[in-house]
């Protein structure tokens, strides 16, 4: 076999080398344009895991970086002068021209050939001279760029400016530094990568790096300037440029990774950001992949479509994460009123891979001193802790999210509604939600949908709440109002979602004539009498609500529902009072909301979902849900749900864990209201977590309460937590302990006997 790689940096050198040790007899050659000593950049980070892989790989390549590499536990995090640490990380760390000179190496023992100062080829030269052709050339991959059609990358550039420094001395921990200048904030991150050097990498929003002046300086003018805005950190010593440029981090995404024999690796495939350290470490990981499914597969073809399979997954999983972290540092300044050590914490759980129970693990110390200064009393985990919302105190941060059952007869709630909340507050959430419970007949989705448009439903109602305050005490229970507007008169959810009903159809009303989908039914634009009649019905299932005896009230302002169709400039065209500006597309919800925080209880609260996002160009924005949040607080809202998408089919959700618990951080921050984070939360851990780093109020969980209709107790017994933030009915004491299993820890044989 005949292997060309483009690139000689970690990555292609290390597949290189893999590749000739494996199979001495294949031919393989590495183009680099640079020098053999030319590289960007200074240190690079290496996990625990990604070295295990190279030693199992390659022991020569894993003792030579073992001496040379420097190790370190702990991370320093600085904020308005207050240094906090947290151990237990371990990181490993060389300089990056020691690892470009043991793979160099390495490659010249195995007889690799190795051209340096030297353009490749062509892509198309070099796939038809050569069995293989390895694109490790970087995140400006000519070779992607060549075969765009094939790989339809996607490339996005984000909103900071970063410059790649070093300083003469080592750093003891992985360090961050917050500085808050009169042109914004800058954050500088740094660690050592030798016995006399760190990295140093400085960092801002692009409108701070502007008012700085950065934009208009001399490269030399920068590094001073740099070096004077943090004189801690950095001892009052200087800063070192390796040619080192401002630049703007780009987010690489290849929706195939092969074409032909042609084969993307590191960051020509993908890219991490930083902040987590991932560029050489997936590079690396890339070539310990592709070297493998070459061994396993019989051609070609087969390990190229293995390679991809293995890797995609991963370093989407990757990606996620170093985009979360990113993104939080986007948004620093959100955080910067924290108390320095929930600051720390925050920053430490910014990607949702370092978690409340991981960082315990490894600085259990600092763990509590976070929790103690949060409020939790000993052995509380965050989720137990209580939370008041007006005259509501709910016993813990657990909510049931509304979740539609589409089982109920004519609006009304029957059996199915008390068992399935009534086990759920049973399982000892702070407050169990209904489903949407619509405020008219034909505010219904589907015919299964549950109503309070008349007295009948409400006693029914009455029996569900009945039930929890009388077996669940402590559980609060709360109503979510909606009308389903244009997204009505459709088939029950696992008969078709969103399709229409094939027969005994109901008009449909909406803010504006648009379909949600091709084939849905046109809603009629409602005038301002129907307006008046919609607000009026909502206002009388409230008070129907609040006589069937809900502790709460949710109006619903999401997921393209009929008061979310007013918000979003999507799907509100009007030219009245009523549509154009954000103002006016607010006026309807907010008259619905005050009519019904009018008529609702006033000791009792009032939350408002919304979709912070509707994930399609045109759209909803973050910045926009900030708005509508704010709003919706001035007129009394006790907290926002804040939900995403669901208001345009041709939506496009970022999904993943946790995913759209951003949007609450930002809106939490900037408005100064209780919030509830939704999203695929799913781990008592991710509760622990958002809580504490104080980007949450409360959790609301759906699909995990399907799966475990006691998951709130579950968590409690399974962090050992006997507290008043959650009780065990009396008749499922017993069960309070995990059941003992088989065992699984038999001894090892030692030695085998012949027969």
């Amino acid at each position: 076999m005949r292997v060309a790689i483009i690139g000689g940096g970690p990555g292609g050198l290390y597949a290189a080398a893999l590749l000739k040790r494996l199979d001495p007899t294949r031919e393989v050659t590495v183009w680099e344009r640079n020098a053999p000593d030319v590289t960007f950049g200074f240190g690079v980070v290496l996990s625990d895991e990604t070295l295990g892989g190279i030693e199992h790989a390659d022991p020569v390549v894993y003792e030579a970086l073992q001496e040379h590499f420097v190790r370190w536990d702990d991370i320093d995090i600085t904020h308005r002068g207050v240094r906090h640490r947290s151990g237990g990380h371990g990181f490993a760390a060389l300089g990056r021209r020691r690892l470009l000179g043991i793979l160099q190496e390495r490659c010249r023992a195995l007889g690799v050939g190795l051209k340096f100062s030297a353009e490749a080829p062509h892509p198309d030269v070099l796939a038809a001279e050569y069995d293989l052709v390895v694109a490790a050339d970087g995140v400006h991959s000519t070779t992607r760029d060549t075969y765009a059609d094939v790989f339809t990358p996607q490339v996005t550039t984000h909103r900071c400016r970063y410059i790649w420094l070093a300083a003469d001395f080592p750093f003891d921990a992985f360090r961050f530094e917050i500085a808050e200048t009169e042109h914004g904030v800058m954050q500088l991150h740094g660690y050592p990568y030798a016995s006399d050097a760190s990295t140093v990498i400085v960092e801002m929003r692009e409108e701070v790096w502007k008012a700085a002046g950065f934009d208009e300086v001399a490269p030399h003018e920068s590094i001073e300037r740099c070096a004077k805005i943090f004189p801690d950190a950095l001892r009052g010593r200087s800063l070192h440029s390796n040619n080192s440029t401002w630049t703007t981090f780009r987010t690489v995404v290849n929706a195939c990774w092969s074409h032909g024999n042609v084969v993307l690796l590191g960051d020509a495939a993908h890219t991490a950001h930083f902040s987590i350290g991932s560029g050489t470490k997936l590079a690396v990981e890339d070539a310990l992949a592709l070297a493998a499914c070459l061994q396993e597969q019989p051609d070609v073809p087969s390990a190229l479509a293995a390679y991809e399979e293995e890797r995609k997954p991963v370093v989407a999983s990757t990606q996620r994460a170093a985009r979360a972290s990113l993104e939080w540092f986007e948004n620093l300044p959100l955080h910067l009123g924290q108390p320095p050590r929930q600051f720390a914490f925050n920053l430490l759980t910014r990607s949702r891979r370092v978690t409340h129970d991981n960082l315990r693990l490894r600085d259990a110390h600092f763990t509590e001193a976070v929790e103690r200064e949060f409020g939790c009393p000993p052995g509380t985990p965050p989720m137990f802790t209580p939370f008041r919302l007006r005259g509501l105190t709910l016993r813990n941060r657990v909510v049931v999210s509304p979740m539609d059952m589409y089982s109920a007869t004519d609006g009304v709630p029957g059996d199915f509604h008390l068992v399935h909340l009534g086990s759920r507050a049973l399982g000892g959430a702070g407050l169990v939600m209904t489903e949407m419970v619509c405020v008219s007949e034909e505010g219904r989705i589907t015919p299964g949908c549950a109503g309070l448009y008349t007295g009948r439903q409400a006693e029914a109602w009455r029996r569900v709440t009945d039930f929890v305050h009388g077996q669940a005490p402590g559980t609060a229970i709360g109503v979510q109002l909606g009308h389903s507007g244009r997204k009505g008169s459709t088939k029950l959810m696992w008969e078709g979602m969103d399709e229409p009903l094939p027969h005994g159809n109901w008009p449909l009303v909406a803010a504006s004539p648009l379909p949600y989908k091709p084939g849905s039914q046109t809603p009629r634009q409602l005038s301002r009498a129907q307006l008046t009649d919609i607000r009026e019905q909502f206002t009388a299932a409230a008070w129907r609500a609040a006589r069937a005896g809900f502790d709460l009230l949710e109006l619903h302002c999401a997921h393209g529902y009929l008061l979310s169709g007013f918000l979003s400039p999507l799907t509100n065209r009007r030219t009245d009072a009523y549509g154009g500006s954000p103002e006016r597309r607010l006026r309807f919800p907010l008259e619905v909301f005050d009519a019904v925080r009018a008529v609702w209880p006033a000791e009792r609260p009032m939350t408002v979902r919304i979709s912070a996002t509707d994930w399609a160009e045109g759209g909803t924005t973050a910045e926009d849900a900030v708005g509508v949040a704010r709003a919706f607080a001035a007129h009394g809202a006790d907290a926002i749900d804040v939900s995403t998408g669901q208001v345009v089919a041709e939506e496009r959700p970022e999904f993943g864990r946790s995913y759209q618990t951003p949007f609450a951080d930002r809106i939490r921050h900037e408005v100064g209201v209780p919030v509830i984070a939704v999203g695929a939360i799913s781990s008592w851990d991710d509760v622990n977590s958002l809580i504490l780093a104080g980007r949450t109020d409360l959790c609301a969980l759906g699909r995990p309460h399907l799966y475990d209709p006691h998951w709130t107790l579950h968590a409690a017994a399974e962090q050992g937590y006997e507290g008043p933030g959650v009780a065990w009915p009396a008749p499922y004491r017993a069960g309070s302990r995990r059941p003992q299993t088989g065992r699984t820890d038999a001894p090892k044989p030692r030695l085998t006997l012949g027969g």
